[in-house]
């Protein structure tokens, strides 16, 4: 039997399957592509294929099962209910030792810490909540979570100022009942609280405007130290709002090395505590999120990804919402956290839609902040109008055709547009990472005056670059560091340009734009008393504009030059912009006295 669970590489390897194989993918399993994907799963190479149809790949399914030797699969772990009889009326409720919590300054993280039992598996044993009374009265309930070594800890988003109050509930004698308070001061400078949806654009809870030009580095936090160390050097100097980035590890191309520990205790050779978590890996994680946060730095956390070989992808019912459970108890209270629910959700066989909304439908229960959530795409994009989903996060639909979708997806699904994956600035012989930087650089402006955000990626070949000897001063002997993947350093053109964009756009009155349907060939975007109309790859040595009722500066910006030139006078009606016919240029029209 061959089913989702199989590898490609077996399913070739037995004739039956091979020849089902062969029948329904003539032109997929002899090609040379196909090799990489060997070691995968079938259910993942099998919705890579976009020439099948639902009712066929039931049918290559069916086909498949009936073929080759019996295969007995252990059943996935189950869902394990705390221990009512953990302790017993001997232990007096509330009688575990209170340690702080400190006072701290609002955006912060509150965190009440109990000392408490430790015998048994209090991760599963133990179940705890905290309700918390803010200043004005107003209530959140919290969950907690086993911290190790008899320590509990509840945290709580410090998002008001003044004296807060708590009290724990837990199915734990000595835990249950525990009451205290907590102190919240005005916010430290530079932190402006977790990011809302504002229309189809974003706003810091104090106001301030975000915009999630963003990168992508997936397994940066799965590496050696010291190259971790580098790419938060590497983003302190780059324009990033925000990064992509994986709770667990990635198996992938330029994805081989092994990292040192894992959510769940274990490694690939000894097998993995499911029934545990390694909480000095999550104390790692809360480290670097709390430094992307001193960068200014959105963390959008990957809960689920297909790409794996681990079993992480396919752990089980039971043990997905154990660990969704876990993961947002530990971080919802980190002010710079946003959830994605998946990478490429459409290629995690073992999970369908009605798995999706039940474990998004966890994070927003756990969740007592209300931080942005969103799911990705391989190829089928997900219903993004579910009122659980707070943005549009998705990757290119065409090999060309991308930031072009911006405007109507907005009007499809009525929330913010992000494409975090619009393909990457880089040289390897994957089409989704070897776009030039100008290519890259113009989808960025063409999302941008179409109302929308799109993302980074980088992914240069070390050997091209001839950085193999720096990199191993940071990665060992791991000479397959590559941005989008591991982190590191930026190498190419692409970032300067992403900054000029984010400086042009802080300078429009409301720190955004609006698309505007103005010419046919020439998308325009909009705010008050601005327009900015981008020519892309085209290159016209003039353009006759039209101005609108008043007077209007004109300033003719060179995306890729970095360059604003201002057209001298001031103009009214019709006039004529002379341009240097060169490709990425925009011109930008401002209503005299308009702030920016």
């Amino acid at each position: 039997m061959f089913d989702r669970r199989s590898t490609l590489g077996d399913a070739l390897a037995d004739a039956d399957a091979r020849a089902v194989l062969e029948r329904h993918l003539p032109d997929v399993t002899d090609s040379p592509a196909s090799a990489r994907f060997l070691g995968e799963k079938l259910g993942v190479f099998i919705a890579l294929v976009p020439t099948l149809d639902p009712a066929s790949r039931e049918s290559l399914w069916r086909e498949l099962a009936e073929v080759g030797p019996p295969v007995t699969r252990a059943p996935y772990p189950q869902a394990v209910a705390p221990n009512p009889d953990y302790e017993g009326d001997d232990i007096r409720s509330g009688s575990a030792r209170l340690v702080g919590p400190v006072p701290v300054p609002m955006w912060d993280v509150i965190e009440v810490r109990l000392q408490g039992p430790s015998h048994g598996n209090p991760f599963l044993d133990v179940d705890l909540h905290a309700v918390f009374t803010r200043p004005d009265g107003s209530e959140a309930r919290v969950g907690g979570f086993y911290d190790g070594d008899g320590v509990y800890l509840v945290r709580a988003l410090a998002d008001a100022e003044g004296d807060w109050a708590f009290v724990i509930r837990s199915t734990a004698r000595s835990l249950d009942g525990v009451a205290g308070t907590a102190s919240v001061t005005g916010p430290s400078e530079g932190f402006h609280g977790p990011v809302r949806v504002d229309g189809f654009h974003f706003r810091h809870a104090d106001g301030t405007r975000h915009r999630p030009l963003g990168t992508t580095a997936y397994a940066w936090t799965h590496q050696p130290d010291e190259l971790q160390e580098q790419t938060l050097r590497t983003l302190a100097d780059a324009p990033f709002r925000k990064i992509r980035m994986c709770v667990f590890p990635k198996s992938y191309l330029y994805n081989s090395n092994e990292p040192a520990d894992f959510p769940f205790p274990g490694s690939l050779e000894t097998g993995f505590d499911l029934e545990r978590f390694d909480t000095g890996h999550f104390r790692r994680l809360e480290r670097r999120i709390r430094q992307l946060a001193e960068l200014n730095v959105q963390a959008d956390l990957i809960l689920f990804h297909p790409y794996d070989r681990w079993g992480f992808s396919e752990l089980g019912p039971g043990v997905d919402d154990r660990y969704l459970r876990y993961v947002v108890r530990r971080l919802s209270a980190f002010a710079n956290v946003w959830w994605s629910m998946a990478n490429e959700y459409d290629l995690m066989w073992a999970k369908d839609e009605t798995d999706w909304e039940h474990l998004a439908g966890i994070v927003s229960s756990e969740d007592a902040f209300d931080h942005l959530l969103s799911i990705h795409n391989c190829r089928e994009p997900y219903d993004y109008s579910r009122p659980w989903i707070t943005h549009v996060s998705i990757q290119r639909m065409d090999t060309y055709r991308t930031a072009e979708n911006t405007d109507d997806w907005r009007e499809r699904w009525g929330k913010p547009i992000i494409i975090d994956e619009c393909a990457y600035e880089g040289d390897i012989d994957q089409g989704w990472g070897n776009i030039t930087a100008e290519e890259l650089v113009r989808r960025f402006w063409e999302g941008a005056v179409r109302g929308g955000y799109v993302g980074h990626g980088e992914t240069y070949l070390p050997d091209r670059l001839g950085g193999s000897t720096s990199l191993a001063a940071v990665a060992g002997s791991d000479l397959e560091v590559l941005w989008w993947a591991k982190g590191g350093v930026l190498h190419g053109a692409s970032p300067d340009r992403i900054a000029f964009l984010e400086s042009v756009l802080a300078e429009t009155p409301e720190g955004v734009l609006e698309p505007l349907a103005l010419d046919w060939d020439v998308p325009w975007g909009g705010a008050d008393g601005i327009r900015i109309g981008y020519f892309g790859f085209n290159r016209p040595r003039f353009r006759n504009l039209t101005l609108p009722e008043g007077d209007w500066e004109i300033h003719v910006i060179d995306t890729w030059g970095m360059t604003v030139e201002r057209v001298p006078g001031i103009h009214r009606g019709n006039v004529r912009v002379d341009l240097p016919g060169r490709q990425h240029m925009a011109v930008r029209l401002r209503r005299t006295g308009s702030a920016g």
